[in-house]
């Protein structure tokens, strides 16, 4: 069975109320036909408002951040029934961005999604290296130890989605080639067989997540194991419409 694809944007801390319920009435008659599945994560505070402008379109609305625990002394945080209280569909855990300037780990990660997977919140676990790392060889080691740490005790690795966001190429304006991007997300598909089995991988969902816009997305989506993406600046801007109807 074909695995349908995900086009996913995050407004990261960006937008009002207003301006996104502005852009998102552009873009639900855009959007309409879309032959894939489409999301915008968009900061907490915006989602009662986003999920009542999102109302009969294809497009779900998402978080971009969950916590592991039901309630509790987590000042700032926010769990899972208080996103299903609103009908969230989707979680961003792990991002770069979160891992960088908000020191989660992979443990973190883990726990996060396994919360996610218990609520029914399909969680999209971001993983990818740093430059440094990519120039070091290191990049197929970086990705084991993501994989393998942050998805240890999920039982059924088609609930999740998976993100390849290589660093270097978020918020730079740089991205990897399609053949880099390719060969990058069948390694993770191939280590995601061998955590798993070869059956569940090939039924994960991989999106791309390094500055996927509407001039390079009909390329990045004609790969093979290449699902969808992960789109940051682009999906503030009216171009997300394209990018969600790449096939056309």
């Amino acid at each position: 069975m074909a695995r349908k694809p995900f086009i996913a944007g995050n407004w990261k801390m960006n937008m009002t109320a207003d301006s996104g319920k502005e852009l998102i009435a552009q873009l639900k008659p855009l959007v309409k036909e879309a032959k894939c599945n489409v999301a915008l994560c968009v900061p907490a505070i915006l989602i009662p408002a986003m999920v009542k402008a999102a109302k009969g379109s294809k497009i779900k609305i998402g978080a971009q951040n969950v916590h592991w625990a039901a309630s509790g002394a987590y000042t700032g945080e926010i769990s899972c029934e208080q996103l299903k209280e609103y009908g969230v569909k989707y979680a961003i855990i792990g991002h770069s961005e979160r891992r960088q300037y908000f020191g989660e780990t992979d443990e973190g990660v883990n726990k996060r999604t396994l919360a996610a997977l218990a609520n029914d919140i399909t969680p999209i676990v971001c993983v990818g290296e740093t430059l440094e790392e990519r120039e070091n060889g290191e990049t197929e080691k970086v990705l084991t130890k993501q994989l393998t740490d942050g998805l240890n005790g999920v039982e059924d690795i088609t609930k999740v989605v998976i993100a390849y966001e290589p660093v270097w190429a978020i918020g730079t304006g740089k991205t990897a080639t399609d053949e880099q991007a390719q060969e990058t997300i069948a390694f993770i598909r191939k280590k995601l067989a061998k955590l798993f089995d070869t059956k569940s991988a090939k039924k994960v969902i991989i999106q791309y997540g390094g500055s996927m816009n509407a001039k390079n997305c009909k390329g990045l989506m004609a790969q093979p194991d290449i699902d969808g993406g992960l789109i940051g600046g682009a999906s503030l801007k009216i171009d997300f419409a394209t990018i969600v109807n790449f096939d056309k």
